[in-house]
């Protein structure tokens, strides 16, 4: 267990975020009687280690357990309450109640092509979002001096290539400044198959010229199907690139990008007792 004073918790649990490490922030809500520590500690649980202290003993013992098991159930916030005494061991006699609130790592992953004016503001409209965003093109001069946290700048010349690593788990925007680019990312992800989500800016034209290519190369009406053109949610009609970004973040957000976020929003607060 790492030591450290109960302010230590907000440093520890940005630095886990950051990395991706699912963990669950254990604070106590509630403490009657004789108790451990009061109301408002806090401690950090992940699947193999704990980071400050509500107390020791069992208690602990019994909400880092319940809150690793929280993990491996993938659901949202839990609300325990521990009457100590014989049941715990712990000879306080008091009561504690403690609020078990998950953070949990994205799976889901945005793999944006293109860096020009659209893309710029697509980044900037999630930068903040639980959203892991891999940003490809082939023009340094395209990409800003620094990217927001949650994303990563890609800068090759052959950005088909990034497709091998795409999964169920992939959501694809296309938006860059060529369209035999647009194409060849069109096709290399269509005959992969596997992604959330595959989307290329551009009008009902461009669709139906790229969908009569790619029947010619052999993609099934079905793959053709998945094909999003135009992308971002309907009613929105304005061409400035901020525009049409908050349009193809809101699409992205409603077909789950941030899935975790929303679970957790979801799933009730439940209560036990231990």
């Amino acid at each position: 267990m790492s030591g450290g004073t109960n302010h230590d918790w907000l440093p520890v649990l940005t630095g886990l975020t950051e990395k991706g490490t699912p963990c669950v922030l254990i604070t106590v809500m509630e403490a009657k009687g004789s108790t451990p520590r009061e109301a408002g500690v806090k401690m950090i649980a992940t699947a193999g280690e704990q980071f400050g202290t509500i107390g020791g003993g069992n208690l602990e013992f019994q909400a880092v357990e319940a809150a690793r098991a929280l993990l491996q159930s993938a659901t949202g916030p839990q609300v325990k309450d521990y009457p100590l005494g014989p049941k715990l061991a712990q000879c306080c006699g008091g009561a504690v109640t403690v609020f078990l609130e998950p953070f949990v790592a994205n799976d889901k992953t945005l793999y944006l092509f293109g860096a020009g004016h659209v893309g710029r503001e697509v980044v900037k409209v999630l930068d903040g979002l639980p959203v892991k965003v891999k940003w490809i093109d082939a023009r340094a001069d395209e990409f800003p001096g620094e990217a927001p946290k949650n994303c990563e700048k890609i800068l090759t010349n052959a950005p088909a290539a990034e497709l091998r690593d795409i999964d169920e788990n992939s959501f694809i925007v296309i938006m860059t400044h060529s369209h035999d680019l647009d194409y060849e990312l069109v096709r290399g992800a269509s005959k992969n198959g596997k992604f959330a989500y595959l989307g290329l800016i551009g009008s009902a034209t461009k669709r139906a010229k790229f969908e009569k290519r790619l029947k010619a190369e052999g993609v099934s009406p079905e793959d053709l199907l998945r094909l999003v053109c135009p992308i971002g949610v309907g009613g929105v009609t304005g061409k400035h690139p901020r525009e049409i970004a908050i349009a193809v973040a809101a699409q992205l957000l409603g077909l789950g990008l941030a899935r975790a976020v929303k679970q957790q929003e979801e799933n009730p607060k439940e209560r036990d007792i231990a």
